[in-house]
């Protein structure tokens, strides 16, 4: 049975799911890399690869050195923005934007394995904007096309220009390219050659409820292009189906010359308008090329579960890859005791540094054990999470909500050691117009003798994008409330959330 002839859940079910928007893909050989945005958190860029489209597993990160990702600004939602990931000429290039460092353009590595080392960067200073891509025509001439723009001036459009590789000099003024179907925020540009055509395709509508993916086709990678008359050919917009936001796409061929897409989505819970808490997630689909254009048949492939639980007691030498750091490095946060455990120093301005991983499911409870001061968050950035506070004898459960601190209740730390819950569980309430339940509700607990004993209990639509804003999604985060603190252990169980 081919992969066409299967109806799958590939249209339900992220093939990574949490937090990892605007995916890139490449094939070399039987092998498949995929890349993802990561914005403030470092290392940035999350690798992965598989040999079947649907179980993927992180080999590590294209951007792990201050010099390749600069820190300049470190605010919520700056940083990796979307990329592209390909292979030429037995070199993989990776192209992003790193928002914290704008004005000196585009970020372009390489590497000859993708696990890394990658190279030091060239920086592309004659193309300001985000989403850049590349590509190689038959000759071996690249060109860059990227989404060019303002943060203070506003957008100007798709550009291109035929690239230097090896300096980041533009060989020659850029020039528009197709500019889409007409729907606003068009980004995101990918170029491939598809037998006699070259085909661009883009995201347009925004990556929120009018997200989607459209395409045109010329016979010189330079255009002019012919839009496809059935734009957009793929998007969720105005429907029902459970994941929305559904763009972003990616092509890539199998060694077998069939054609699939990644691309992203975000499933959202609770009243409306939805609420979305893990992020922009990772789907797969396939292509049919009918008439001569891609066509996306989203449930072609069965996405089996994937492994998220984990328990980390930092007994290694290194931390596992799904630690990240916004605003810094795990290397300046992280200190290694002798007798196990870790402590967390502040970041350069001396702020508390944090210590994070991804949220990958939207049921779930997780575990901190810790000795002495430290707090244990969910959070969707500086200005949105909940959490509890080891201090003076004490255990606190708070909440910061945009402008609003509030505490929630306290508890006794009775022994030296102390564990600390925080979970997802269903809302206790039936969503409007029937109740006021959000998507969930966030239980925050001091692990006791017996049972958990819950010290506050908060409604789950705080800590959505749609009520915080931003590009990322929900994370747990270790963090220092005094000198003598240490994390013994993490743990991170999924759980069913009717």
């Amino acid at each position: 049975m081919t992969a066409r002839d299967r109806t799958g859940n590939s249209g339900l079910k992220p093939i990574l799911p949490g937090f990892y928007p605007d995916p890139t893909i490449c094939r070399v050989g039987e092998d498949y890399y995929l890349s993802t945005s990561s914005f403030e958190y470092f290392p940035g860029a999350p690798v992965f690869h598989s040999r079947d489209l649907v179980n993927w597993s992180q080999i590590g990160h294209v951007l792990d050195r201050r010099s390749q990702f600069k820190l300049g600004d470190p605010r919520p939602s700056t940083g990796i923005y979307g990329s592209t990931l390909r292979h030429h000429n037995g070199m993989f290039w990776f192209i992003t934007t790193n928002v914290s460092d704008y004005e000196s353009g585009q970020v372009l590595v390489h590497a000859e394995d993708p696990a890394g080392p990658w190279s030091d960067p060239v920086f592309i200073a004659g193309a300001i904007g985000i989403d850049p891509d590349l590509c190689w025509d038959d000759d071996g001439a690249c060109y860059l096309s990227w989404k060019a723009m303002s943060f203070t001036e506003g957008e100007i459009g798709i550009l291109q220009a035929r690239l230097d590789t090896a300096n980041g000099r533009l060989l020659g003024d850029p020039y528009p390219i197709w500019q889409g179907s007409g729907m606003g925020a068009v980004e995101a540009p990918h170029l491939y050659r598809v037998d006699d055509y070259w085909y661009l395709l883009l995201a347009e509508g925004g990556t929120e409820r009018g997200h989607c993916v459209t395409v045109a086709r010329s016979m010189r990678p330079s255009g002019p292009f012919d839009p496809c008359p059935t734009n957009p050919v793929f998007t969720h917009r105005s429907s029902i189906h459970p994941v929305q936001n559904v763009g972003h796409a990616d092509l890539v061929q199998t060694p077998e010359g069939e054609w699939a897409a990644v691309y992203l989505g975000v499933r959202p819970k609770g009243p409306t308008p939805g609420f979305h808490v893990l992020g922009r997630e990772t789907f797969i689909a396939g292509i049919d090329w009918v008439d001569g254009w891609p066509c996306f048949d989203e449930d072609r492939f069965d996405v089996p579960a994937t492994e998220t639980a984990f328990t980390e007691n930092f007994s290694t030498g290194e931390l596992d890859a799904r630690w990240v750091v916004p605003g810094g490095e795990p290397g300046n946060v992280t200190i290694r005791n002798d007798d196990g455990g870790i402590s967390l120093s502040s970041l350069a301005d001396g702020t508390p540094g944090l210590l994070c991983a991804r949220v990958r499911d939207l049921g779930w409870a997780a575990e901190a054990t810790l000795s002495g001061a430290g707090s244990f968050q969910l959070r969707l950035d500086d200005r949105y999470w909940y959490g509890l506070t080891v201090q003076d004898g004490q255990v606190r459960a708070s909440a910061s909500v945009g402008d609003i601190r509030h505490d929630l209740g306290t508890a006794d730390a009775t022994t030296p050691t102390v564990t600390l819950r925080i979970e997802s569980v269903p809302a206790s309430s039936p969503t409007v117009p029937l109740g006021h339940g959000g998507p969930d509700e966030i239980v925050l607990s001091v692990v006791g003798p017996s049972q958990p004993r819950e010290l506050g209990r908060l409604d789950g639509r705080h800590l959505s994008t749609e009520v915080a804003s931003g590009f990322t999604g929900r994370m747990l985060a270790l963090q220092s409330a005094g000198p003598e603190g240490k994390f013994l252990s993490v743990s991170y169980t999924p759980q069913p959330l009717q």
